[in-house]
């Protein structure tokens, strides 16, 4: 099995394991929309994204659909997958300003504003009702059709569909059918009134999240003593 290590864990993962399945067995946290453990990965809404390094060099992919291979070193938390994120939940939240999933996870990821005209869709376009439909419901009942601006997910010529059996799947595994509390015209983009995260600092000083890796001070953010020079425990540790 592959020898990989992610946030500085080392773990041999089987061969047929993506990034985000070694991950979730280590149970750390890598949010996501189009993913589910029935279903094929789709890597469409790019929420999943990690920083991979190999060779010294780096790049960022989505963790639903990248293999694992031996020697891969990953960082599910790193600045760069942060802000990366932070853009993608700030597109997808204009895309649908309605979903409740959506602006809960804006507030978790400390999301502040929305710099992109809101469309006001319905839809996010990650292809889980697609899915679904074809995979478990063996309907085969809606696809995409069109693309850029005018992709939309409906049934072949827009006509009712004689292979949907009306049984709500594409409904039950939608991530932003749950309207917020303001109800389908709530009057702000960005609401981030349900979602009180405490927004960790280890990315003011660190390159990765480490807290959540050790006991609680690890990373040195939570440090305010001094040295036997007097010095902050949290500058040593940086310069270190």
């Amino acid at each position: 099995m592959p020898n990989i290590k992610i946030d500085g864990i080392n773990i041999e993962a089987p061969k047929n394991w993506t990034v985000l399945d070694a991950a979730k067995f280590l149970g750390l946290e890598i949010p996501s929309l189009c993913y589910d453990p029935g279903l094929t990965a789709g890597g469409n809404c790019r929420l999943c994204i990690v920083e991979i390094r190999e060779s010294g060099r780096s790049k960022i992919v989505s963790s639903c659909t990248y293999p694992v291979q031996e020697g891969l070193e990953v960082f599910t938390a790193s600045k760069r997958v942060v802000n990366a994120r932070k853009i993608i939940i700030e597109l997808l939240v204009a895309q649908c300003p309605t979903s409740k999933t959506l602006q809960d996870l804006a507030a978790k990821m400390g999301v502040k504003k929305v710099r992109f005209m809101p469309k006001w869709d319905k839809c996010i376009y990650c292809g889980l009702c697609v899915r679904m439909c074809e995979e478990q419901m063996t309907g085969k009942a809606i696809g995409f059709t069109n693309r850029g601006y005018n992709l939309k997910i409906t049934t072949p010529f827009d006509v009712t569909s004689e292979d949907c059996r009306r049984c709500g799947g594409c409904i039950y595994i939608c991530p932003v059918c749950m309207a917020r509390c303001e109800g389908t015209q709530p009057s702000e983009v960005l609401c981030g009134r349900c979602e009180n995260s405490l927004q960790p600092t280890c990315l003011d000083i660190f390159d990765n999240y480490t807290c959540w890796m050790g006991l609680k001070g690890d990373c040195g953010t939570c440090i305010t003593e001094k040295d036997g020079n007097n010095n902050d425990l949290r500058e040593v540790k940086k310069n270190n």
